[in-house]
């Protein structure tokens, strides 16, 4: 049996990360490097030559022309964060290179921080990775599938009426050979018609043909321009889920439940749903180098706006067909 590249390639070891990003003085060169690739330009006057001051634990770079000076890590995820740098770039690299994340309570033990603090920097992190993936339209061959995600709650319903389940739109972009390449998950209100199309026009791309089950809503991709094969699966449960025409998704969604199941306890899934999928998704869609999806998250956290914690407290609503 061959081994599976993605799945054994080593990653950045923990070691490596410690020797170019243990110390401040690291953290913040790699910052302003990211932010500035060719050089400092004062955002007020453009001016490039600046001197460096410290305050604290904050360096600020200070424009010689209109003396203004800037935070490194203004405008970005980092803005306002009590939180030194080198604890922020180890989050980023625990929840980027563990195939199946960490929790915010796993991230408190291993920060060494509040469970509060442990909260806001992963939800400020899920909010970069929500913000990076809402864009992405699947292309050529896409399996979908309609799924409900989350838990029972002491005392709730079971099954898809718990109160602590969303419905889900999976759809995966397979290669010819059906194996799964990039992955959508977006939270929806209902299953009608009207918003399987508004779904399909903001997730696929226009050459995508969709591959589906027989239900009668996904007909919708078709009315608003895409191809559509629907597939009756006459088998039901794990004999459905082992044809080979949706065994991309189904093996995606099969991961993203464990994932869930084995990470989060009495989270709220249906409060912050599309947080929780977006981590999973951004994750998913970069796990071919990973050694590289540290600095990626890193990037995509620099170019990202401030998150305060009343916005991300806020109840997150399914953005299609809302």
């Amino acid at each position: 049996m061959s081994t599976n590249r993605i799945q054994f390639q080593p990653g950045l070891p923990l070691a490596e990360f410690f020797r170019r990003f243990g110390m401040r003085a690291q953290c913040q060169q790699a910052l302003f490097e990211m932010r500035w690739p060719s050089g400092f330009v004062c955002p007020k006057c453009s001016f490039t030559r600046h001197s460096r001051h410290e305050r604290g634990t904050r360096l600020l770079l200070q424009c010689c022309e209109c003396r203004r000076q800037t935070s490194l890590t203004v405008g970005t995820v980092f803005d306002a964060s009590k939180l030194p740098l080198t604890t922020w770039f180890l989050a980023i690299h625990l929840l980027t290179q563990s195939k199946t994340g960490m929790s915010a309570l796993q991230l408190m033990r291993d920060l060494g921080v509040s469970y509060r603090s442990a909260w806001l920097l992963k939800h400020k992190l899920m909010q970069v990775m929500f913000g990076q993936e809402r864009g992405r339209k699947l292309e050529t061959l896409v399996q979908i599938d309609d799924v409900f995600v989350g838990g029972e709650r002491q005392g709730g319903g079971v099954g898809r009426v718990a109160p602590n389940k969303v419905r889900v739109v999976a759809a995966v972009q397979s290669s010819p050979q059906g194996k799964a390449i990039y992955t959508r998950l977006d939270v929806v209100p209902n299953w009608q018609k009207t918003t399987i199309a508004r779904w399909a026009l903001k997730a696929l791309a226009p050459d995508a043909h969709v591959v589906s089950d027989g239900l009668a809503t996904f007909a919708a991709v078709k009315e608003v321009g895409f191809t559509h094969e629907p597939i009756i699966v006459n088998s039901t449960g794990k004999a459905a889920g082992a044809h080979p025409r949706f065994l991309a998704v189904n093996t995606t969604l099969g991961n993203l439940k464990t994932w869930m199941a084995s990470t989060f306890k009495g989270f709220k899934l249906s409060h912050y749903s599309q947080r929780y999928l977006a981590e999973f998704q951004y994750r998913f869609n970069r796990r071919f180098d990973l050694r590289a999806i540290s600095i990626a998250l890193l990037s995509d956290a620099i170019g990202s706006q401030p998150w305060r914690q009343a916005s991300l407290r806020q109840r997150m609503p399914a953005e299609i067909g809302a």
